[in-house]
């Protein structure tokens, strides 16, 4: 009687930046413009054989307390010109980038998607994401702000609509016929009638390798959970344990046979940081020197003032909690929503917490902000990462190291070789797709497809 077959760990790898987690002070830190950044990270991330490189998105820097709020890092290359130079010098990498689709048209993304795919030999994803508040959308033409159902009535029909169009070109549509003179087939019109869009034309671009780009989607809430089991290949989360990663992942694969989906066609791929050292010891106490530089003096007292709502300079970042109760002042930082709850409830949880485990309130934002952390030897991690994803917590993870470019090096060196090695991870890219690499099917697109194009 054989087991059950050992599942293979799919990974990826975070671009640092655009998150508190960056630490862009220390000396090791390079920068997060120049294009050989991004460069080494990939490259990287192809030598580790991994599903593909990831990029976040800011579409507006944030402020603290009216001033820019340089704590986090802020400011990045476009997105789709950072994906399609990558392309240039990688070979087998998928190439994953953040678009909204709050402030962007479904041809506008068809289009560029589609010619990263072209471009990149079919490894192009797209991290479908939604806008959270006004003061973003103050960026764009027309504000931006949806209520949060709707956000996600928008997100979907973008996706249907760019579906269609990727789907409107057969694939026997390109003939290239030099003799006859006839380039390609009658390219149908792709017509569609919604709530947010209504649009006729025909789309520009033949069938890319993947037909469709990989769609990978980040979203918590229960319409985010039910857009991903309708609309994603992958959903990247960020549960810290293994019980709520569990339980997270039998929730959204459990909601896939309603849209008549497998398991094995929604990849989930939790956020993850990772911190190696030579022994369990020397590991713990290099987490612990980067969760210090990570919150600082002055952002553990920023944090504070988020829930806060008010401003506590005066406050010591190594002394205990404020005594005052928070206000109602949610504008204080703006450009990023980190507490959906109450904030005196949070505060309530927070003076409890330091109060059982004697923490000040660096201690205290440490522990409240630190992410998954697979913390130990190389050895350690691998059996870490590996229970997660053999547990079904998990299909693998993004991986979000603290130094750019050089964070991902280590890991690569000293974790991927252990993976191999407990038969966990691939020891050679046997795809050239991003498709290939997640075991994901290619999307049927013939005359049925076609057809619903046309629809209204």
């Amino acid at each position: 009687m054989t087991g059950k077959p050992r599942k293979q760990i799919h990974l990826a790898a975070h671009f640092p930046g655009v998150n508190n987690t960056t630490v862009w002070a220390d000396p090791a830190s390079a920068s997060q413009v120049e294009f050989e950044s991004f460069v080494h990270l990939a490259k990287t991330a192809e030598r580790g054989l991994f599903d593909f490189f990831f990029l976040a998105e800011g579409l507006r820097l944030r402020e603290h307390r009216g001033r820019i709020h340089d704590l986090d890092v802020v400011g990045r290359p476009d997105t789709f010109t950072v994906l399609n130079a990558l392309a240039g010098v990688t070979g087998k990498l998928g190439l994953a980038g953040t678009i909204n689709s709050t402030y962007n048209e479904p041809f506008e993304l068809a289009k560029q998607f589609a010619s990263l795919d072209h471009l990149s030999g079919g490894r192009a994803a797209w991290n479908v994401v939604t806008s959270s508040d006004a003061f973003t959308g103050e960026n764009f033409r027309r504000g931006g702000y949806l209520e949060h159902s709707q956000r996600y009535q928008r997100a979907a029909e973008v996706v249907e609509v760019t579906r269609k169009l990727w789907d409107s070109w057969a694939a026997d549509t390109l003939v290239i016929d030099r003799t006859a003179g006839v380039f390609a087939r009658e390219v149908p019109e792709t017509r569609h009638r919604g709530a947010q869009f209504d649009i006729a034309g025909r789309f520009v671009l033949p069938p890319s390798p993947q037909g469709h780009p990989v769609l990978l989607q980040a979203g918590d809430s229960d319409d985010g959970r039910e857009f991903g089991a309708s609309a994603a290949d992958a959903i990247f989360t960020g549960h810290g344990t293994l019980e709520a990663g569990q339980r997270f992942y039998a929730d959204v694969k459990g909601r896939l046979a309603k849209y008549g989906r497998t398991p094995d066609e929604l990849k989930i791929l939790p956020a993850a940081t990772f911190v190696l050292g030579d022994s369990a010891q020397d590991a713990e106490e290099r987490a612990r020197h980067i969760r210090l530089q990570q919150v600082g003096p002055q952002t553990a007292i920023a944090f504070l003032e988020q829930v806060w709502g008010r401003e506590l300079s005066g406050y010591d970042p190594d002394g205990p909690l404020p005594d005052v109760e928070p206000t109602d002042n949610v504008s204080i930082t703006r450009g990023r929503v980190r507490h959906a709850k109450d904030p005196r409830a949070v505060a309530a949880e927070w003076r409890a917490k330091a109060e059982a485990e004697n923490l000040s309130i660096r201690e205290l934002i440490i522990e409240v902000t630190a992410r998954q952390q697979f913390v130990g030897t190389p050895a350690a991690v691998a059996e870490q990462i590996d229970t997660y994803v053999q547990a079904d917590a998990s299909d693998g993870f993004i991986l979000v190291p603290h130094l750019t470019p050089g964070g991902l090096d280590e890991f690569v060196d000293r974790v991927v070789p252990e993976l191999q090695e407990r038969g966990s991870f691939r020891t050679e890219y046997t795809g050239t797709t991003l498709r290939e690499h997640l075991g994901l099917r290619h999307p049927h697109r013939h005359s049925t497809v076609h057809e619903g194009a046309r629809a209204s």
